[in-house]
């Protein structure tokens, strides 16, 4: 089970106190991503190394999606705050059609990569980015408004680490005055 602290919980799949799930998920959200990015790079220009990018983007994202997945599900499985909490659900069921989306993509494109990105491919790459980037705040809701696998570290041994920085040179070189929010 996680260890729960004053402000959060610890993540039960993790390695050194890091949260497994959080260090994973940027591989799959630059993959999806990046494929929408390639299927308009396509369409700008009628090469077909686009289409064929867009295609190894979109399995590269569901390999790493499925991944990825593992330690997140394993929080979900093991950490009572997480299944108590719609935004989780939320967060599970819309990574779950973003893969099912990529899937679909996928095959879509299986025969012929340029006619796939030309006929639903765009729009199943539009759709699933913004779905993705919906899931990805509510992971973020979950990790900073709810504490789950993102705990500051209150103890004397991190606060060696916090520097407080005097930049009242910038502010002057804007023309404001020192602790003065106007111009």
């Amino acid at each position: 089970m996680g260890m729960y602290h004053r402000h959060g919980v610890q993540s039960t799949a993790a390695i050194a106190g890091h949260p497994l799930h959080h260090m994973l998920i940027v591989f799959p959200v630059a993959f999806l991503i990046g494929a929408l990015g390639t299927d308009v790079a396509f369409l700008a220009t009628q090469d077909a190394f686009w289409a064929q990018a867009s295609y190894w983007l979109l399995i590269a994202g569901i390999v790493t999606a499925l991944v990825a997945a593992v330690p997140g599900l394993i929080d979900f499985v093991t950490i009572d705050r997480v299944r108590n909490v719609w935004v989780s659900w939320a967060h599970m069921v819309a990574n779950l059609v973003v893969v099912a989306l990529a899937l679909i993509n996928v095959g879509v494109r299986l025969d012929d990569p340029a006619a796939g990105v030309q006929g639903w491919g765009i729009w199943l790459s539009g759709i699933q980015t913004v779905l993705l980037l919906f899931s990805g705040w509510l992971g973020g809701e979950l990790a900073y408004r709810y504490g789950i696998g993102a705990i500051r570290d209150y103890s004397p041994k991190a606060e060696q680490f916090h520097v407080e920085v005097d930049r009242s040179d910038v502010a002057e070189s804007y023309g404001r005055r020192r602790g003065s929010g106007s111009l």
